[in-house]
């Protein structure tokens, strides 16, 4: 390994600097195979502490990715089926009780196919499980949501969630023993003496839910309403001017979701539908003042 002679500058003697100058000391040349064992400067330093990622139910803001999201409906999904199913075996339990109470209205059954008693007792017993399990399929729906609430909303839940059951119960309540047995009525008064009316039990059973489930769903208006006032959303002026729209929509919906494509059916479900709105009015005026 050779070593080239390197001369000093001009206006230096003997070691000494010149007047005016600082002496200028020039760095030899690193060797090769120091450069090779030496670390490169210019890579980045690793941090001495990586942040972990904190898991989406700890963050503060609240925020959860789409992986979470879905893990967290399909953990309220399962919880909702499970209770479903509990309440479907309890209601299996009281059938005989249960099937007593539903064909009361119209007296005497029968069931024209080996197996439709069967599937019928099957399709109640589900029906009973789901109204059994009612306040939890609510609890696991407004728990989904309770992420992308706000302290004073998560607090507002705690009248929401019972009102809403207590609501869609009466709804059904409403029209199994009001709405419905006036149907029966009306509909068996079309019979004569060569004229005898025969329900199926299938037939019947399939009528009296597709009859008093969507009343469930109709007496949640008040409390959908409510909540739209109090967050700002409606105000008791834009209520009245729609009432006019609301009694159209009103005998809309009810030609849609009603079993049977008549008139007196129709108007069942309207006129309540139109009652419950004006509540919601009077309500969000009166009580609200909004």
């Amino acid at each position: 390994m050779t070593y080239e002679k390197h001369e000093q500058p001009q206006g230096l003697n003997d070691g000494q600097a010149g007047a005016g100058h600082e002496p200028q000391m020039q760095q030899p040349p690193e060797s090769p195979i120091r450069q090779m064992h030496e670390p490169s400067m210019q890579q980045p330093s690793e941090p001495r502490e990586q942040a972990q990622p904190q898991a989406p139910e700890e963050r503060k803001d609240g925020s959860m990715s789409i992986i979470a999201h879905l893990e967290e409906l399909r953990k309220r999904l399962i919880y909702s089926i499970a209770a479903v199913a509990v309440g479907s075996g309890v209601a299996y339990f009281y059938i005989d009780e249960i099937m007593r109470y539903l064909t009361a209205p119209a007296g005497k059954l029968y069931y024209m196919q080996p197996a439709e008693a069967f599937f019928t007792y099957l399709k109640i017993a589900v029906f009973g499980g789901f109204l059994l399990a009612l306040p939890v399929i609510f609890y696991e729906i407004w728990r989904f949501i309770l992420p992308a609430l706000t302290v004073r909303e998560r607090k507002a839940l705690l009248l929401i969630v019972p009102l809403s059951v207590v609501l869609f119960v009466v709804g059904i309540a409403f029209s199994f023993t009001l709405v419905l047995p006036a149907a029966i009525r009306f509909f068996i008064g079309f019979g004569t003496d060569n004229l005898e009316p025969l329900f199926s039990l299938g037939k019947y059973l399939d009528f009296v839910l597709a009859f008093i489930l969507p009343f469930g769903c109709i007496f949640e208006l008040p409390l959908i309403i409510v909540v739209l006032a109090k967050l700002g959303f409606v105000g008791s002026a834009f209520l009245w001017k729609q009432q006019r729209i609301v009694v159209f929509l009103s005998f809309v919906i009810g030609a849609v979701i009603s079993p049977t494509p008549d008139v007196f059916s129709q108007t069942m479900i309207a006129v309540p539908m139109i009652l419950l709105y004006e509540i919601s009015y009077v309500i969000v005026r009166f009580v609200l003042r909004k």
